[in-house]
């Protein structure tokens, strides 16, 4: 009897070990089992990338206007069930000449996702990104920067790049403008991936917060450019 107790305390042990580890690798911005992941570039030069996630969405011209305004390149991930609905504000993206990327077709977490699925969401985006004359290379952002080991796999097959990021100062539901600023100061570092969500209706701090943001950072020596110049860098 203690023999079998002792057995299946061992078991649950390993259970849990291996349930907690999969949990940190699916939630993780830092690390994959496989393939490359870039949640930061690690370099001394002053420069950053300020990447958008969702969309394109109504308010996107809006955000088109500040970033033309400010001088500054962008990297736009958007969503291929987004871009077909609206390929206006991809052209749009792309002739202002940002960078865009991939972040799925359904924004669906693809955790206990099979290899067919991954490859459709991916390859639909990848042909809505092209139908938007965009040209440049297409990194992938996982939808809540979750993962396990489908996508990595599928990504590291076909030399794929899965970014993150390291800062996200509009993440906290009813942020102010200057709360998300506060927070992108506090936080950035050379190198730095900057995340923020600004083109849907209720996204107005943080499109407002845009061209502050861009002012501050600036104010203290740093540059902007795209997630692809960042990784350039490297």
């Amino acid at each position: 009897m203690r023999r079998w107790t002792w057995s299946l305390l061992v078991l649950l042990a390993v259970a849990v070990t291996v349930l907690a580890g999969g949990h940190w690798v699916m939630n993780s911005r830092t690390f994959a089992l496989t393939g490359r992941l870039v949640p930061r570039v690690d370099t001394a030069t002053k420069v950053v990338a300020l990447t958008f996630d969702d969309g394109p969405g109504n308010h996107t011209p809006d955000l088109l206007r500040m970033l033309d305004d400010a001088g500054v390149p962008a990297t736009f991930y958007l969503t291929g069930a987004e871009l077909t609905a609206a390929p206006q504000f991809g052209a749009a993206i792309a002739a202002a000449g940002h960078e865009i990327g991939n972040h799925s077709f359904s924004h669906r977490r693809m955790v206990l996702t099979s290899q067919d699925t991954v490859a459709d969401e991916i390859e639909r985006t990848d042909a809505a990104i092209r139908n938007t004359g965009y040209r440049g290379p297409i990194t992938f952002r996982p939808p809540y920067a979750k993962k396990l080991w489908t996508l990595p796999r599928y990504l590291s097959a076909h030399d794929r790049t899965m970014v993150t990021w390291d800062v996200e100062p509009d993440s906290a539901t009813g942020a102010s403008v200057g709360a998300i600023v506060a927070e992108t100061v506090a936080h950035v570092r050379p190198g730095s991936i900057i995340l923020l969500h600004a083109m849907y209706d209720s996204r107005e701090a943080s499109r407002a917060a845009v061209p502050r943001l861009i002012d501050e950072l600036r104010s203290v020596g740093y540059r902007f450019v795209t997630v692809s110049d960042l990784l350039a860098s490297s």
